[in-house]
């Protein structure tokens, strides 16, 4: 007879081989009905609606929302292929998040296309796919990007309304900064006598500095006898300019982020008063603090970590060889690791209260911070050493969040962008609630990230006198609240009120 682990496995086999060829949204008819009740009943996949099915981990718990996040953009456009026979596209709004690099998880996404329902399909944890019956645009004006059928860049700017623009600045000023010359969008105006639309977009561009496009716009709408008066679409004006040659939609990005979420920064931290300081005794409180800092900031991220074991790392008696002691926490090289990195982080506090720009140092430095951090875990084997080479090489998701980390390739844009905003950047305040916030928002390692945002946001208190600073295990859910808000919402104000609540 066939033992229950035996069948378990055969059905864990044919799932397998369906992940291995790229399946994420899995229809009932893709597996044997008792392999699909097998696999749901010990939560290898879990039903997202009638015949549709995703994988999700055993260990989840009731209303975990990780492995749907995870899964949602695979499986919207897996479904709404096969529903609507790849005869659909997103919005022109929301193909405008797909092309700036955000998949943010939006509680309704809307499809366009000609066998649309005009009504709501229910998905989980309060999500849904709503599909409007409505033409298509013509196939030049359409892209596939990450297997989403879009607008093209192009037709987003066209088509989208008018609202969008005061609505999601950030959004269209990032697609906009896309753009080196008008010939795309002229394509679309002139065959379709946007007008009104032609004098918005000139308008736009010339909001965010790219003039000659505009104009380019203006003059080639009155080579065909369209007259355009150029319409700013912005609520409000921007410092933040782009030349032609500023075209990473991701580093455009998050300069627009840092530039709206500074002045909120500014006005719920409390002022920092100058102050002389004592550099040795600084530093001697900051070692003081280890214990303290490294219990709770291993606890937020779910080490089961105890003052004990600290201690016995920072006594330099941890030797997994040759004692017992280490030996029964080799599951905790979390600890070891967290020790060698604070040294590091230590020797660059001492850079800054000497002076140095905190955002040279932390480029400087953060990656030998990062190999600290690991290299105990490397060494017994529970990390691989190709971990350590530098930024992750692949995708990442973040438990429980609707916020998608960046891509691998945006990351590379991204982080030379988060230094130079640091190293500009002369408020304090905005240096230690954005240097924390943008790095766990480009979530650039595998694991770590928390820590080293941690980290980060004492090196940028440093720069200001601000004593070391721990984040309570107490209040994680508190902090990770403030987090998901920053991320989703574009909201900083929950948490810069969060880190000022700890000084």
């Amino acid at each position: 007879m066939t033992s229950i682990s035996e069948k378990l496995a055969h059905s864990l086999e044919q799932l397998k081989q369906l992940q291995d060829n790229g399946a994420v949204a899995l229809q009932s008819k893709v597996l044997e009905r008792a392999d699909r009740e097998r696999l749901v009943k010990h939560g290898f996949i879990k039903e997202v609606m009638r015949g549709w099915y995703i994988p999700s981990s055993p260990d989840e718990q009731l209303g975990d929302s990780t492995s749907w996040y995870t899964s949602f953009w695979d499986f919207c456009a897996a479904y709404l292929d096969e529903r609507l026979e790849q005869n659909w596209c997103l919005s022109p709004e929301q193909s405008i998040q797909i092309h700036i690099g955000d998949k943010t998880v939006p509680a309704q996404l809307l499809v366009r296309s000609p066998k649309g329902r005009n009504k709501p399909t229910t998905l989980l944890h309060n999500t849904s796919v709503f599909d409007v019956r409505a033409a298509l645009p013509s196939g030049d004006q359409l892209a596939i990007v990450d297997g989403l059928r879009v607008y093209s860049v192009a037709a987003c700017l066209v088509f989208c309304s008018k609202s969008f623009f005061a609505q999601k600045p950030t959004q269209m000023r990032t697609l906009l900064s896309m753009l080196t010359d008008a010939s795309e969008l002229l394509a679309i105006l002139l065959s379709g006598g946007h007008v009104t639309s032609a004098g918005r977009l000139a308008g736009a561009l010339r909001n965010i500095g790219r003039n000659t496009i505009a104009d380019n716009i203006i003059k080639g709408m009155d080579a065909a006898d369209y007259k355009v008066k150029a319409v700013d679409p912005f609520e409000d004006d921007t410092q933040i300019t782009f030349d032609r040659r500023d075209t990473s939609p991701y580093s455009n990005r998050l300069r627009l982020m840092w530039n709206n979420m500074r002045e909120n920064v500014i006005e719920y931290f409390p002022q920092v008063p100058h102050s002389t300081i004592n550099i040795q005794a600084y530093l001697t409180e900051l070692e003081d603090k280890f214990v303290t800092d490294a219990y709770h900031s291993l606890s937020i991220e779910g080490y089961r970590v105890t003052h004990d074991l600290i201690e016995h790392v920072r006594s330099g008696n941890w030797d997994p060889e040759r004692s017992d002691e280490s030996k029964k926490h080799l599951d905790a090289m979390a600890a070891k690791g967290y020790w060698d990195a604070f040294q590091q982080v230590k020797a660059a506090v001492e850079r800054v209260l000497k002076g140095e720009n905190a955002g040279q140092v932390l480029e400087d430095s953060h990656t030998d911070w990062y190999l600290k951090l690991f290299s105990p875990s490397v060494a017994a084997g529970i990390v691989k050493q190709a971990d350590l080479a530098g930024y992750r090489t692949g995708p990442v998701f973040i438990r429980q969040s609707r916020h998608t980390p960046p891509s691998r390739s945006a990351l590379r844009d991204m982080m030379p962008t988060l230094f130079d905003l640091l190293i500009e950047e002369q408020n304090i305040a905005v240096r230690v609630v954005l240097g924390h916030f943008m790095f766990v928002y480009i979530h650039p390692y595998f694991d770590g990230n928390g820590r080293m945002g941690r980290f980060i946001m004492n090196l940028m208190m440093a720069s200001g006198g601000i004593a070391w600073t721990v984040v309570p295990v107490e209040r994680r859910e508190e902090y990770m609240a403030a987090l998901e808000i920053a991320s989703v919402d574009n909201d900083i104000i929950p948490f810069t009120k969060f880190i000022a609540s700890l000084l």
